[in-house]
């Protein structure tokens, strides 16, 4: 559990970069729960005002995003510099285990993010758009790599598979203590490259080792 307390204190700079804002409405959020914490709440602990965190959050439900914007831009990059001897799917099962690796000191707060995104209806709800955006790089690139348009079946279906993967492994990574995101999306994105063939693949055990 993160550390909750976002009292201001006299004196202190403001908050005025994502990651920042990100963090104290987290930490407000597991205080308070979501929908007892007002967007007032979190610009006051922040230090700045109400049309302030505007202008780097359209609203309250974005919060627990971060800088989604800046990591999808960045997965774009790491795929387009991927080179084209490396297959489809491995070039994709790699993008989607970089985009999920953070620095040590930041998995408390994107463990907390994940257990309110999957588990708060309002925001539950607000993913649904957040996920189309993550899925249309997925799809983009697969489309490129196919020569087919972005909307045709093929890349949709590959959108859709890969973030089905990686929304089973943050569900595991959740309900187990001790458990590895990274391990786990490998190996479901391991089941995807090989294509379901269960007996073939390692046991994973619920701390995501084989």
């Amino acid at each position: 559990m993160i550390e909750c307390s976002v009292a201001p204190r006299m004196g202190r700079q403001p908050l005025t970069t994502r990651a920042a804002l990100s963090h104290v409405a987290l930490r407000l959020f597991l205080e308070r729960g979501f929908d007892q914490t007002t967007v007032d709440d979190i610009a006051t602990a922040a230090g700045i005002g109400r049309r302030t965190l505007f202008r780097y959050f359209p609203s309250k439900n974005d919060l627990p995003w971060g800088d989604f914007d800046a990591e999808l831009a960045r997965m774009r990059a790491f795929l387009a510099a991927t080179d084209t001897t490396v297959s489809l799917v491995d070039a994709l099962a790699r993008a989607v285990v970089e985009f999920n690796r953070f620095p040590s000191e930041e998995v408390p707060f994107h463990r907390e993010r994940m257990n309110l995104l999957l588990n708060v209806p309002a925001l539950v709800a607000h993913s649904t758009l957040r996920y189309a955006e993550w899925r249309f790089v997925v799809s983009d690139f697969a489309a490129g790599r196919l020569g087919v348009a972005v909307d045709a079946i093929e890349p949709t279906v590959i959108g859709w598979v890969f973030l089905g993967a990686s929304l089973a492994a943050y569900e595991q990574w959740l309900r187990t203590d001790g458990s590895n995101l990274i391990e786990l999306l490998e190996s479901a994105l391991l089941l995807l490259k090989e294509g379901f063939t269960l007996g073939e693949l390692p046991t994973v055990g619920p701390g995501g080792q084989a």
